[in-house]
């Protein structure tokens, strides 16, 4: 099997990076261009920058930002909020992003999930998808940065946006998410065993047991944000932790 992705994730509102616990409640981490080097020089595999208002407000503020990025960093980035359309999705790939991902608008209207993966290759077209939990292994999906019912049910909504071309899943436990309390891994397991594509785990990594968990059920990566934003631990140390546990990983 491939190696376990770890993917730094920044949240961005404005110009700041922001932290939140489900989220909400944000707070301002710092300058995301700063966290995201430092992140990369310390071995990032990929980083996942996400403007966590630009559906709200139907833009996405990102492209400078990413273009600043991409001027120092050399490993692939994913960007998403607010991308509506073939022509967001070819500013933020102009300005340096490899991948978009899409969540709001592709569930307003999934014909928009071909549409990316058939102009710039199901590689570019991330699904991202905002899961809160209903019941005993049920969840729905959320839109807007986790504001708003969308009634679709989570599995049935990801099969349908990976048979339409999806080419990666951005899989966001809302109700682990900033919590510390470690990953949903049977949300996981359930998607892994729906679709064929990469799914990337995000929200409420706790500690070195989760990478074993995550891997065990499938993860191609796991996206952590509130661990390193808070320096609760470090790069290095996640991938010596993971390869201690006898998981494939980029050191």
């Amino acid at each position: 099997m491939a190696g376990l992705r770890i993917i730094p994730r920044l949240d961005i509102k404005g110009p700041n990076l922001i932290k939140g616990i489900r989220l909400e409640g944000l707070r301002v981490v710092g300058d995301p261009h700063a966290f995201a080097l430092r992140y990369y020089e310390a071995g990032a595999d990929e980083l996942v920058f996400m403007d966590i208002v630009a559906s709200l407000y139907q833009r996405n503020s990102l492209s400078e930002i990413i273009a600043r990025a991409a001027n120092q960093i050399y490993i692939p980035i994913t960007v998403g909020g607010g991308i509506r359309t073939l022509s967001d999705v070819h500013t933020m790939l102009r300005s340096g992003a490899d991948k978009v991902a899409i969540n709001t608008a592709a569930i307003a209207r999934p014909e928009l999930v071909s549409e990316v993966a058939q102009r710039f290759g199901a590689q570019c077209m991330v699904l991202s998808v905002e899961a809160k939990r209903t019941g005993p292994r049920r969840w729905e999906a959320y839109t807007d940065n986790g504001r708003e019912h969308s009634g679709r049910d989570v599995l049935e909504w990801i099969d349908e946006a990976v048979g339409r071309g999806a080419g990666e899943v951005l899989l966001t436990a809302v109700d682990q998410e900033g919590t510390r309390k470690g990953l949903d891994i049977e949300l996981l397991e359930a998607v892994n065993r729906r679709v064929n594509v990469p799914v990337i785990i995000s929200g409420g990594f706790g500690d070195a047991l989760d990478l074993k968990r995550a891997s065990d059920v499938g993860a191609s990566g796991i996206a952590i944000a509130d661990a390193l934003h808070w320096q609760r631990t470090t790069l290095p140390q996640i991938k010596q932790q993971a390869s201690a546990q006898g998981l494939e990983v980029r050191l």
